[in-house]
């Protein structure tokens, strides 16, 4: 309960050996992600199989994310993996079939139709943006450029256009034979790259319900064209991810800033969980602590909101992984403890649809403004932990579910804390109290403390949340009834 943010590392590598992903769980990772771009597909089903294992046996609930690698374009393989270009050389990229292997001269691409998405004056970026060129001219399929920023270009580095506006599909035939082997691994989420619009999103969900699976689906914010669609890319998602590094080459790394912390407030809003992604803390790669720049970035995002941030090399193929959890845990800590806790007007003036998510904002506005030391909420789906999570509050929520898979779920969510609760095994009438004394057991409360208890009539029901009660503790880690407020 030191942090409230939660943390995304990526598998790889560095976590495959010995017990370096035991102690990586065990230092606190909440999600685990597994990226289709790379590796082969037996490899990330050991990886997901091994988190299942290694959970079951610490008696802890971590879910996992499979990302997918997306219409990424890439130009093609080079005869001797790369070349020295230099500024103002001529470049031609081929978009053809089978193009041999590229030279100082030109190199093939990978997808086929960029011939028609591009203008002379376009300005190609390559490598992250490490490498850009000008479109001069385009002759049937070949672009040819001049090479604007020079420097070394590798095989298979990916390409983008400045300003976005490539017409590549948001699901490609690769990216649903994964969507198949993610729900046959029961991954709880799905990351969806490079959408363009809440129709990638929902074919997304198809794909994986037709496999299937129940995974959440999270939108990937890389392509300038999405924030024409963002609003939208929200609703139709579980989630949202500001994927920083191609969103950054599209966009221009000046207006990124202000970008994240629209997707972040946006996302929020519309009662989304958000991750912040890329490069968090990039020079952990090679050194056992981080710069101050990464500290900052981190600790600016956490003060916007985010629901998570996200490690990607820096645990999967990293020198230090368990060393960047335990970074990323006092960084987040010490950032949260200067945040201002607040229930947003937007919110409170917003007219709910459902039941359980106006219990969830009351419950918000009473441990707003009275003393309370914890939420605890009974939830089947987890729906009522996230809309409490939406809220900045120094209260910790406690989600009580018997459903593995929403355990699961909600540890992505900011300042929820899933715990195994089977409410079979008592009847209604001693419901909270047994929700209670669950808490207590954990050692999040005890004697005197007073408590928000969220639950509904009827037990074992999707959505019923319809009941709030203030409940203090007695000596023995129950609820004083003389105590109780109820509102109903």
């Amino acid at each position: 309960m030191k942090r409230r943010t939660k943390i995304v590392a990526t598998l790889g590598p560095a976590t495959d050996a010995g017990d370096e992903l035991e102690r990586l769980l065990q230092a606190g990772t909440d999600v685990v992600r597994i990226n289709f771009s790379h590796g082969d597909p037996e490899s990330q089903k050991a990886r997901v199989e091994k988190v299942r294992e290694l959970s079951s046996a610490l008696g802890i609930e971590v879910a996992v994310m499979a990302d997918l690698r997306g219409p990424k374009i890439r130009v093609e393989h080079f005869s001797d993996n790369w070349v020295e270009l230099e500024a103002d050389q001529p470049f031609t990229l081929h978009a053809t079939e089978d193009p041999p292997p590229g030279d100082i001269s030109g190199v093939g691409v990978t997808y086929l139709n960029l011939p028609a998405d591009v203008r002379v004056g376009s300005e190609l970026l390559l490598d992250d943006g490490l490498i850009a060129m000008e479109v001069e001219s385009v002759e049937g399929s070949r672009i040819h450029c001049r090479v604007t920023t020079p420097g070394r270009l590798y095989s298979r580095k990916g390409l983008n256009l400045r300003g976005g506006g490539l017409s590549v599909p948001g699901i490609s035939p690769e990216d649903e034979a994964d969507i198949r082997r993610a729900a046959e691994w029961d991954v709880d989420y799905l990351a969806v790259s490079f959408p363009r619009n809440a129709g990638d999103i929902q074919q997304a969900r198809k794909l994986m319900q037709n496999a299937g699976g129940q995974a959440g689906i999270v939108a990937k914010i890389e392509r300038a064209e999405a924030l024409d669609h963002l609003e939208s890319i929200i609703d139709a998602s579980d989630g949202v991810l500001v994927a920083r590094g191609d969103l950054g080459v599209e966009i221009g790394e000046a207006e990124l800033p202000a970008i994240q912390k629209r997707i972040i407030r946006t996302s929020l809003n519309q009662n989304r969980a958000v991750i912040t992604a890329t490069q968090m803390m990039q020079s952990m790669v090679e050194s056992p602590i981080p710069t101050r720049a990464e500290v900052l970035d981190v600790a600016n995002a956490v003060i916007d909101g985010t629901d998570a941030v996200m490690l990607s090399a820096e645990t999967a193929v990293g020198r230090h992984p368990v060393r960047v959890i335990e970074a990323m845990e006092r960084i987040c800590a010490g950032a949260e403890r200067h945040m201002e806790q607040s229930v947003p007007e937007q919110q409170l003036n917003v007219r709910f649809e459902r039941i359980d998510q106006a219990i969830a904002m009351a419950a918000m506005f009473t441990a707003a403004h009275v003393s309370i030391q914890a939420i605890i909420a009974l939830t089947e789906s987890g729906s009522t932990a996230q809309w409490l999570s939406r809220v900045r509050t120094a209260v910790p929520i406690f989600a009580l579910s018997p459903n593995r898979k929403s355990l699961r779920k909600m540890r992505l969510f900011r300042n929820v804390y899933p715990l195994k609760f089977e409410h079979s095994e008592v009847t209604n009438s001693q419901l909270e109290q047994a929700a209670v004394s669950r808490v207590a057991e954990y050692g999040a409360i005890g004697d005197g403390d007073r408590v928000l208890v969220t639950l509904g009539d009827v037990t074992g029901l999707m959505g019923g949340t319809n009941t709030l009660k203030l409940l203090q503790v007695g000596p023995d880690g129950r609820p004083s009834r003389q105590a109780e407020l109820q509102y109903q």
